[in-house]
């Protein structure tokens, strides 16, 4: 038997009356109700509250002290049944308690208030901040979720490898963390971004089906659904696959996972909506649309083309109709107004419908009547309507209008909260021109196969080509990214000649996996959903942060652990390292 505890603190019910048992916990509250102490005792599963008697027993006993302790179950009175634990109708009342050990009294915060409080106060304290029962239930659902996946993967006919995390750098989009070699002086390795090549590598040597729940290491800036550091995937490669056969697996994975850990929402089913990228962006003005959210956007440019309307002249116009809108109080124009001030436009014009179909705002005496009149029926516009304005830049003009579709989304109370809408975003661009030097570049992953193979390559304008090349998206955050590999060395080398990339480039940067395509490498394809932002949508958080058990800050900071941190000169010198 165990000495510290027969039972947990969620376990006892009425069926336990009368039982002797044992109990070990951390002190949650102590209540003196003139003579009878009550202590709510927590541990990893629950609650129970233990009536001690001998107040004897309790001396020197303070919040957050670990206790055992030793009794009889037995019925609450029924005023006192707690219906929000499980353990609600019992209490134990104690005849033997000891102390295991004795915490601080003046605690940084509180418990049952720790979300409430600083960041950086809860990172340092962060074995504190997990003893409050929402952070430790997001650990325990992560727990369940990761476990569901794996076995979900498994019955898929998928083989769990793992693969290096000490490797060699590569340009793969993001900053490396680099790590100095002992015994190679002057040499470094790399932690892996995602394990992208090894996994294409496994198909080279002959595995058909590979999965892991992956470690990727990026230096890069935090954002609220991104780590700094660290993050995990579910990274998963098949062979002698289609993107069809990629998209049936994510959709039947993910599809039973949000159903199973999201009891009460709905879950848009397989076949999960297919979006093209440029769909994307003028439909939606992101490539990451929360489907939730029922506002379109609308192509303007051809319209005003006829309008004399100076801001909108030789620019293109995107136009978004908010239904039951104009009657919308004048703070709620004034806000939206200060927010695209804030995103970088000019101002913003909208055009509201009033009883009769009479049309008003600024805009309106640049219309003539039969302007008027096709506007109406081109966008099906009826009373109360208000069509909200973007004009711009081609290349801002659809981004501000996604970010003025999705705040009129949250502030006309659009978004349905009771439900998760998954797309594939598919048809990337392959290339696209460089800002910076105007010449042409990958846009995405440059291992994808291009739409038309080698025919397309040597044929079409390469801004015209696109990659077979997906995401996966829900509810406005991108769950993962895949493609179709591009296995064929001369398809390799010709899209990267076209990037600017000569072969010795390839040879140097990828020489494992542009050296095993000559050997025989079959089709495959692939992706990885994010285990992070998974779990951050099931729980309902704002923050990744909230569901990784120690995360890094904002500024890539442990505050915990003190990394990153100081080392002493000595190890420098084993790794060949001179600071300046």
């Amino acid at each position: 038997m165990n000495k510290y505890r027969t039972h947990h603190c969620d376990q006892l019910r009425k069926e336990h009356v009368d039982t002797a048992v044992r109990l070990a916990g951390w002190v949650d509250t102590i209540r003196d109700h003139g003579g009878v102490l009550f202590i709510d005792l927590r541990d990893h599963y629950g609650t129970t509250q233990v009536v001690v008697y001998d107040d004897t027993l309790l001396k020197g006993v303070g919040k957050e002290d670990v206790l055992s302790v030793a009794g009889t179950v037995r019925e609450r009175d029924a005023a006192t049944v707690n219906a929000k634990i499980g353990t609600g109708e019992v209490e134990l009342k104690v005849e033997q308690l000891e102390v295991l050990s004795h915490s601080v009294r003046q605690l940084p915060f509180d418990i049952s208030e720790s979300t409430a409080t600083r960041e950086d106060v809860r990172l340092k304290y962060r074995f504190l901040d997990l003893r409050n029962p929402k952070m430790h239930n997001n650990i325990v659902l992560r727990a369940e979720i990761t476990h569901f996946l794996r076995e979900k993967m498994r019955s898929l006919g998928f083989l769990e490898i793992q693969t290096p995390i000490l490797t060699s750098s590569s340009p793969e989009g993001a900053r490396d963390y680099l790590v100095p070699s002992r015994k190679h002086q002057g040499m470094f390795y790399a932690l892996p971004q995602a394990p992208q090549q090894f996994k294409q590598l496994l198909m080279v040597s002959g595995f058909d089906k590979y999965f892991q729940i992956a470690p990727c290491f990026r230096d890069e800036d935090a954002r609220a659904d991104r780590s700094p550091g660290e993050f995990y995937q579910l990274d998963f490669e098949m062979a002698f696959a289609t993107q069809e056969d990629v998209f049936a697996v994510a959709e039947d994975v993910l599809y039973n996972t949000f159903l199973k850990f999201s009891p009460g929402k709905a879950v848009s089913p397989a076949p999960f909506r297919r979006i093209p990228y440029a769909e994307s962006m003028a439909r939606y003005g992101t490539d990451k649309p929360d489907l939730r959210n029922p506002l379109l956007i609308e192509d303007l440019t051809d319209f005003f083309k006829e309008v004399d309307f100076a801001p909108f002249r030789n620019k293109p116009v995107r136009g978004i109709v908010a239904r039951n809108c104009a009657s919308s109080s004048k703070s709620f124009f004034e806000k939206m107004l200060v927010f695209a001030t804030e995103i970088g436009m000019k101002g913003l014009g909208y055009i509201s419908v009033l009883t009769g179909m009479e049309l008003k705002g600024p805009i309106v005496k640049f219309l003539s009547e039969a302007q008027q009149a096709e506007m109406i029926k081109r966008l099906a516009l009826t009373e109360n309507d208000t069509l909200f304005f973007i004009s711009d830049v081609a290349k801002l003009v659809d981004g501000l209008a996604g970010q003025i579709r999705s705040e009129l989304g949250k502030r006309l109370n659009l978004i349905d909260q009771t439900s998760y809408e998954f797309c594939f975003i598919t048809d990337f661009p392959m290339f696209g021109l460089s800002e910076e030097t105007g010449e042409l570049e990958f846009t995405h992953n440059p291992f994808s196969m291009p739409q038309g193979e080698m025919e397309a390559l040597e044929t079409m304008d390469p801004l015209t080509i696109n990659a077979y090349q997906y995401d996966i998206v829900c509810n406005g955050v991108e769950l993962s990214s895949g493609a179709v590999r591009n296995h064929r060395p001369d398809i390799m080398l010709k899209a990267f000649t076209l990037a600017g990339y000569k072969q010795s480039d390839i040879e140097d940067k990828f020489p494992a996996l542009f050296n095993a395509f000559h050997y025989g490498a079959p089709p495959h394809a692939g992706m990885a959903p994010g285990l992070d932002r998974m779990v951050m949508l099931l729980t309902e958080q704002e923050s990744i942060r909230e569901v990784v058990a120690f995360p890094l800050n904002g500024n890539a900071q442990d505050l915990l652990m003190g990394a990153p941190g100081e080392v002493t000169e000595q190890q420098l010198r084993e790794v060949h390292i001179k600071l300046r």
